[in-house]
């Protein structure tokens, strides 16, 4: 693992070891960071939420590749956990299912937070929040990607026009 510093937080980018028991895993996607709790055995447990596309998906456990899609993987560790890691473990697996995913009042980062802390808390919604039309122009731009997005059901043809509809 080797450092790196993103927003002022400690995070230990993870290659080859296996990250340690009820780590707070983190990875990049388009304009957020996606969050997770590692579980042991190559898993993670984490809100899907939108991380299947536009279709809000509950709480899973699902393998480490998965979770980071060919991303790259850190573990945030900037705030030591209140809980002990069979605790965390055990808050994690008890909401597997549960599915009241909301972008900005119960996301992955709010989840793995409770796990951790005990606090339902997002610094990525509060960042968005405090500067105003973010979140707006990151909405926009990912419900654009999905429409242009090929194979999109009515969508119209590259030849089609006003004057010419193909």
């Amino acid at each position: 693992m080797s450092d790196i510093d993103l927003n002022s937080a400690k995070w230990l980018l993870v290659a080859e070891q296996e990250p340690l028991l009820a780590s707070h895993i983190v990875t990049p996607r388009r304009g957020y960071l996606h969050h997770g709790i590692y579980v042991g055995g190559g898993k993670i447990v984490h809100y899907a939420g939108l991380a299947h596309g536009l279709r809000r998906s509950p709480v899973e456990e699902t393998t480490l590749d998965r979770f980071a899609r060919g991303r790259p993987v850190w573990v945030r560790s900037d705030a030591p956990p209140t809980f002990s890691s069979r605790e965390v473990i055990r808050r994690a697996r008890s909401r597997v299912g549960e599915d009241g995913y909301r972008l900005l009042t119960n996301n992955c980062e709010h989840f793995c937070e409770w796990c951790l802390h005990g606090e339902h808390r997002s610094y990525q919604v509060e960042a968005w929040v405090a500067r105003p039309g973010r979140i707006l122009h990151a909405a926009i731009s990912l419900i654009a990607r999905r429409l242009s997005a090929p194979g999109r059901i009515g969508r119209r043809p590259a030849c089609a026009t006003a004057v010419n509809p193909c």
